[in-house]
């Protein structure tokens, strides 16, 4: 990982712990609209696993959990680990946790094991003061990682450049979906899937091995 992207992480890491410590172990807390909306991005997320038998999944940009807690309600027999760059989103979460013998959370931007799995919900959104090219690098090096430690796919959501115009904010990014899925298809695998049909303004690609 270079200087630049480390930088660039801690930058994020400041900006998600103060959203922790305002708003609390919430969707607001990870700087999402409602919970309503952040169950409908895992669905879409999880739409990659096949939960008819145990598998082991890197959750990056974990927070404080709350993919594990759908995860569990869910059923699935899963061997989690939640990665994140802010030290008061893992504190939280390995607390909330701390009986699970199946999840363990770390102060990181990359599994330090490969996965059957790897997802990320959110990462990509906020962009803070970066620029457009210094924030799609970023974005291509994380999937770049995900794919490198999945043995059996990847996922991840970004905000859509489709969005309506008049709603969108300078500090956000905004992807081109089908830019984006031609690069999955051409660099990862042949069996890509994007979900852009499930009510809000951003989408999801599912990459299989």
């Amino acid at each position: 990982m270079t200087g630049e992207t480390n930088e660039l992480l801690n930058e994020v890491a400041v900006y998600y712990s103060n959203r922790l410590a305002q708003h609390g172990q919430t969707a607001a807390g990870v700087d999402w609209r409602d919970a309503g909306s952040q169950i409908l991005r895992f669905d879409q997320l999880l739409t990659l696993v096949a939960a008819n038998g145990p598998y082991t999944l890197c959750d990056v940009g974990c927070g404080y959990g709350a993919l594990l807690d759908h995860i569990s309600k869910l059923r699935h027999s899963v061997r989690y680990v939640g990665l994140d760059v802010s030290s008061a989103m893992v504190d939280a979460a390995r607390q909330r946790f701390v009986h699970n013998p199946n999840a363990r959370f770390e102060i990181s931007s990359r599994p330090d094991t490969l996965v059957d799995y790897s997802v990320a919900s959110g990462i990509f959104n906020v962009k803070l003061g970066r620029s457009e090219q210094e924030w799609e690098e970023y974005l291509l090096e994380t999937l770049d990682m995900m794919n490198e430690v999945s043995t059996r796919g990847f996922a991840f959501n970004c905000l859509t450049s489709y969005s309506d115009t008049h709603k969108m904010r300078p500090d956000l990014f905004y992807a081109d979906p089908l830019q984006l899925f031609q690069i999955c298809k051409s660099r990862y695998s042949r069996h890509v899937a994007l979900l852009h049909d499930y009510g809000l303004y951003e989408f999801t690609m599912i990459v299989r091995r």
